[in-house]
């Protein structure tokens, strides 16, 4: 069994072939299957055809599990952090929602995913006349970010990935404004996986392996000082990959019990927050 500095190596360099396009790398990530399209993929997840037209050719990794930016409720003027921000996908499509006078911030631990989505960004402010996007390295778990600094945190498909939750959530708590509010899509357990599932590596960056049951992500949040917690699962996402004969779907599936399928087991899950204002009823 791989260590968790192993694993978090392993994912690390996975992610960072994926934003190299080196091939054979990107065989398990979250959503990367030769079976579906990335854009497919994106429509039956939320996003449109139109959103999907106005980023550039290549933010699109197909790396998504649900739209945050629609569940987020955006407003101008709000400085919005994406955790896993990958080549910019959601932060491209966040930044004229909170326009001018907002920012979009994208955190990512893969130098090459830093990389792929600062050099997005002349697209980006040729396509909007915005300049209100950036894009900082560092992990989940360590926010390059000041305390109570972010009115929005988004993410899409990467809390799964980190080795230490409790960590993250408490790195949410610390960096979002008194009032400020989570709208992240990931992936959770419906129910335990057996445990040949985790011994699967490429489960790990496949969003599986790392995904823990929803009522433990509750708990996460509630010891990290989250209010208002909502958990709404849903299928599609998992639905695709298995009607899409995704391959470690298929071996996840293989290493369930008889009868169980993928979908009563693995689900997508819209997860939204807020951090208490800690002075009443109104937010100072």
């Amino acid at each position: 069994m791989k260590t968790n500095e192993e694993i978090r190596q392993q994912i690390r360099s996975d992610y960072a072939g994926i934003a190299d396009n080196s091939g054979n790398c990107c065989a398990g990530a979250c959503g990367v299957t030769e079976s579906i399209d990335a854009d497919q993929l994106a429509q039956q997840i939320g996003y449109t055809k139109e959103e999907l037209e106005s980023l550039p050719a290549d933010a699109n990794m197909g790396l998504s599990c649900g739209n945050p930016t629609v569940i987020a409720n955006l407003k101008q003027g709000e400085t919005i952090l994406d955790l896993g921000s990958g080549g910019g996908f959601d932060i491209f499509l966040a930044g004229p929602k909170v326009g001018k006078d907002g920012r979009a911030i994208g955190i990512d631990m893969t130098p090459q995913m830093i990389d792929k989505a600062r050099a997005n960004i002349d697209h980006y402010q040729t396509n909007t006349g915005l300049q209100n996007v950036e894009f900082r390295l560092g992990e989940i778990e360590h926010l390059p970010v000041a305390d109570n600094s972010v009115d929005v945190i988004i993410s899409n498909c990467v809390l799964n990935l980190s080795m230490d939750k409790q960590q993250v959530w408490n790195e949410i708590a610390r960096v979002l404004k008194p009032g400020g509010r989570i709208a992240i899509s990931d992936i959770a357990l419906l129910c335990q996986v057996p445990d040949e599932v985790k011994s699967i590596l490429e489960a790990w960056a496949g969003c599986v392996a790392g995904a823990i049951p929803i009522e433990e992500m509750r708990t996460q949040m509630v010891n990290a000082g989250m209010d208002n917690i909502t958990l709404t699962p849903k299928a599609h996402y998992v639905n695709a990959l298995t009607a899409a004969n995704d391959p470690l779907y298929a071996k996840v599936t293989a290493l369930l019990p008889d009868g169980q399928t993928a979908e009563e087991v693995i689900t997508s899950v819209d997860i939204l927050a807020t951090k208490p204002c800690g002075c009443g009823e109104k937010c100072c």
